[in-house]
């Protein structure tokens, strides 16, 4: 169990505080699951951005939907990421997902997660969720001369598939960035940022608009087949359903504290939760605020050990980072970002920077980069491995999802469902998953 005393970010029994915490609007309100036997057409495990644009979509087909959260609505990762709206994978560009999963469903997956910073912000205008939204794109610079190589495939290859991306030199990524720090890369101009719990918690008022029932505070604690549907068992009721999505993404596993010590438990050995901090400066003056970013992109670069920055509407400078060792993490975090960010934009050097917000939450991470659609029984799915570009995804595959949850026959699916995949000595796998950190250092440094 967490030591949740000395750490917020960790305890279950409030929201971790965060920059996002402290301005999204409030939660819709939600109870737990009522003591007794339910039924429903759709079962949904998780209130993150997953679990909500699926029951959201499910609900808007006329399904009853019950959707089941440990904790509260966006407390895992869904609700204190950087809020970099993405439609691009970290690692698994779109010939690496075809040769991965085959020409037709390969190519259905690309052009999801292409489309998937157009699906999330038109959604966001749908329902009037007020999250802050700015599509104003997302830039990918190379660090290094080097990694122009791999800006100019990354951009060959969502280019030659009719996305909307642009090749930049390093002149035009200076004007962008407002920094020759980069050597020039590339851009998806639909991506943009979010303020991520306020759009989760839309999502949910949305969900709940349409019909679906939302339960906080309702662990699962079993889910067993009995006859032809799945009964989910919480510590007070139980609900059954034909068909199940678990939707706890990296916080598989991450709950025992709340009697949810998976709720499939195979599940957490599909993936690798890491640790990623976010942090938010005091707001910028207008003049120096104006040099950085200038077109409000959000930014993530090649390093490995990535480099990334955005602002959010009164003009703090998000950013984010990385350890091996969490020790002690508060204080070297500050320092180490704080000189980061004046390397990266020289005219912070001698501005009294600060951060004013410091928080972690985990991801998914899969050995080979790639998202993993699991059929874990008839009518029970999960998918998992975001790799740090979730928020638009995990928004994007709720129609999918529901497609695929409502199909006389799932094996027809478009995305690429198939059997668990459990990772080979997962503990060992997971207690050293960290340590490639140093890898990507000393990559970073020479490729």
């Amino acid at each position: 169990m967490a030591d949740t005393s000395l750490d917020p970010s960790l305890d279950p029994s409030r929201m971790p505080p965060s920059l996002w915490a402290d301005t999204a609007f409030p939660a819709p309100l939600s109870s737990a699951l009522a003591p007794g036997d339910h039924a429903a057409d759709l079962i949904v495990i998780g209130a993150g951005f997953t679990g909500l644009s699926t029951a959201l979509h499910a609900a808007e087909r006329g399904a009853r939907v019950v959707l089941l959260e440990a904790a509260e609505i966006g407390w895992g990762a869904s609700g204190r990421n950087n809020g970099q709206v993405i439609p691009a994978m970290t690692r698994a560009d779109p010939d690496v997902i075809v040769n991965a999963f085959g020409a037709e469903k390969g190519e259905v997956l690309v052009s999801l997660i292409g489309g998937s910073g157009n699906a999330l912000f038109e959604l966001a205008r749908k329902h009037r969720i007020e999250c802050a939204a700015l599509q104003n794109g997302w830039i990918q610079p190379a660090h290094r001369a080097s990694r122009m190589a791999l800006a100019q495939s990354r951009f060959e290859q969502w280019k030659k598939r009719g996305f909307d991306v642009e090749l930049v030199d390093r002149e035009r990524a200076w004007s962008l960035i407002g920094s020759n720090f980069w050597f020039g890369g590339w851009q998806n101009l639909t991506g943009g940022h979010i303020n991520p719990l306020a759009f989760v918690r839309g999502l949910a008022r949305a969900a709940q608009a349409a019909g679906a029932s939302i339960h906080t505070r309702s662990p699962v604690t079993d889910i067993a087949r009995v006859g032809d549907a799945w009964r989910v068992s919480t510590p007070q009721a139980f609900v059954s359903a034909p068909r199940v999505l678990i939707a706890t993404h990296a916080y598989s596993g991450a709950l025992a504290e709340l009697g949810a010590a998976s709720p499939w438990p195979a599940l957490p050995n599909t993936l690798l939760p890491m640790r990623s901090y976010q942090l938010a400066t005091q707001p910028l003056p207008p003049e120096l605020r104006a040099t950085i970013l200038p077109h409000g992109h959000a930014m993530s670069d090649t390093h490995g050990d990535l480099h990334l920055a955005r602002f959010d509407e009164t003009g703090r400078l998000l950013t984010g980072g990385a350890l091996i060792v969490p020790f002690g993490y508060e204080s070297r975090l500050r320092k180490r970002l704080a000189a980061r960010l004046v390397r990266m934009f020289p005219q912070l050097e001698g501005w009294p920077l600060r951060f004013d917000y410091l928080w972690h939450g985990n991801f998914a991470v899969t050995p080979d980069g790639l998202p993993r659609f699991a059929t874990l029984g008839n009518g029970l799915f999960a998918w998992m491995g975001c790799n740090g570009r979730g928020v638009a995804l995990s928004t994007a595959l709720g129609p999918a999802l529901t497609e695929t949850l409502f199909a006389n026959d799932p094996a027809d699916s478009a995305l690429p469902f198939e059997p668990m995949r459990r990772i080979a000595a997962h503990s060992l796998v997971k207690r050293t998953a960290i340590a490639a950190m140093m890898v990507y250092r000393w990559r970073d440094a020479r490729d």
